[in-house]
């Protein structure tokens, strides 16, 4: 009897273990993995859609409904690693790999989305004669001020894609008082719901829209891009030294696209891209 009972045991423990190891379905791809550019940079696919654009608390950007067109955008703000390793340079203040790129004008972010497009064999989308942007070319550039203000919000109609509680911002971005008085490398805060990390805070994103003051208020709702011509260039998102109320998602600020004196602050502008799906 006590064989038997031996040999029973052995048998139901087999078969447990046969079921513990039976294969399992694999597990659905991140989002990151399933949404890739057709050069297969990891890009992040946002899709057609429309929202609010503004805010009422501003005096230059009264709410009005904007339809956008699908678009890859960067995940992360470009590092001093990729724009090393493309440029041949680092001019940032603050140096180390991981950490954004900054003190770059609006026109080294466009020599950049050019130089990325050629490395890729995608046709560049900036004429560097004009500054121009060609809208058709499949290669990478600069999102327009509406394009970031739709990916910042991610769906969310509140001042931030986390809320209106601004007290809970350090949870998501680094700005003035808790940035310790620098940026900081990319992706260490919560991606926002489109899984866009840094995409307030950390630094100043530059896009490729000239500013106006009333622009709102004549703007086009499908795939609204901006003035044609202005003296200065849209930037959007806040920095490390910033307040909260500069990170909202709907904040407006400007900066003359070839101001470059580190003196004054220039270590706060940087950039990410976006392209055609």
């Amino acid at each position: 009897m006590r064989n038997c009972a031996v040999t029973v045991f052995v048998l139901v423990a087999s078969l447990i273990l046969l079921a513990s190891c039976e294969r399992k379905e694999p597990e659905e791809q991140s989002n990151e993995t399933k949404t890739k550019a057709e050069s297969g940079a990891k890009m992040v696919l946002l899709p057609a859609g429309s929202f609010i654009m503004g805010e009422e608390s501003e005096v230059d950007s009264p709410p009005h409904e904007v339809s956008i067109s699908s678009f890859y955008i960067d995940p992360h703000l470009i590092t001093q690693e990729e724009y090393q390793k493309l440029m041949n340079d680092n001019p940032a203040r603050w140096k180390g790999s991981k950490n954004p790129i900054e003190q770059v004008r609006w026109s080294d972010a466009v020599r950049f989305c050019n130089a990325r497009s050629e490395a890729e064999g995608l046709q560049p989308c900036y004429d560097l004669t004009t500054w121009t942007c060609d809208f058709d070319a499949n290669g990478y550039r600069l999102p327009t001020e509406a394009e970031w203000e739709y990916a910042c919000r991610a769906g969310t109609k509140t001042s931030y894609f986390f809320g209106d509680d601004a007290s809970k911002l350090k949870e998501y971005a680094w700005y003035d008082e808790n940035s310790g008085g620098k940026p900081h490398p990319v992706g260490e805060k919560p991606a926002n719901p489109w899984g866009l990390y840094d995409i307030c805070g950390n630094v100043w994103e530059w896009c490729n829209d000239f500013y106006k003051v009333d622009y709102y208020t004549e703007s086009p709702k499908e795939d609204s891009r901006g003035p044609e011509t202005g003296e200065t260039k849209i930037v959007r998102g806040g920095a490390w030294k910033f307040s909260a109320e500069s990170c909202r998602s709907g904040y407006r600020y400007n900066e003359d696209p070839g101001y470059a004196d580190v003196c004054f602050g220039y270590d706060i502008y940087g950039f990410r891209c976006v392209k055609k799906p």
